[in-house]
Formats: C-alpha cells, structure tokens, sequence
C-alpha cells in the first residue's frame, strides 16, 4: 500500500462525508450544535481514522483504527436512525445513507480480515 489515498474504502467514506454534509445542511437551525454536529463528527471520524491508521507503521495500529471506524460507521448509523425518527431526512434519504454506511463497515471488515491473514502468513 502507498497511502490512505490508494484505499477504496478511504475513497467511498470520503464520498460518504461529503453526502453526509450535504444531508445535515437542511436540519433545523436548532440542532447545528447537536445532531448535526454529532452526525458530521461521526462521519468525518470514519476516513479520519483510516488514514490516521495508515500512517501508522503497526499493522496492529492500523487494525485499531479501522476498527475505531467501524465503530463511528455503528453510531453515525444511530444518529441517522435518530434524524429519519425526527423527520429531519425522508425515508429514501435515510436508506440510502444507511446501504452506504454498511457497505462501508463491510469494507472494513474486509480489510481488517486481509491484513490479519497477511500477518499470519508471515
């Protein structure tokens, strides 16, 4: 691997940010400090934190903070359940963010499982 940058799933979270962005860009002015700020936080903690995890030169660091993603993927899939509750975000909204978020921590997983079985090999 050269960098974060070569890595889809660092590539698709950074989409991801991107839409989630745009999604909370239309909440209630009253929640700029609250679920907005806590949904965008969560989002841009998931590319974040693979590139920080990257940069590492552990393998073992690298898994801890894929995993530390992953985790960010589960709540962000909470606050956006939590804002589709609220009638911040229609329906198709919400699913179509949620099929993002998994396919996301499906990545992970995909990942973290690949680099586990380089280190057993070697």
């Amino acid at each position: 691997m050269k960098t974060h940058h070569d890595l889809h799933v660092w590539q698709k979270s950074v989409e991801y940010v991107t839409d989630i962005y745009k999604t909370t860009s239309v909440f209630p002015t009253d929640e700029k400090f609250g679920l907005t700020n806590q949904i965008r936080r969560c989002g841009v903690s998931i590319p974040s934190n693979i590139a920080e995890g990257a940069a590492r030169n552990s393998s073992k660091e690298f898994i801890r903070f894929l995993r530390i993603s992953m985790g960010s993927a589960a709540e962000l899939q909470t606050q956006l359940t939590i804002a589709r509750n609220l009638k911040y975000i229609e329906t198709h909204q919400f699913d179509t963010l949620m099929l993002r978020s998994i396919e996301i921590s499906k990545m992970l997983s995909g990942l973290i499982h690949s680099i586990n079985k380089k280190q057993s090999a070697s």
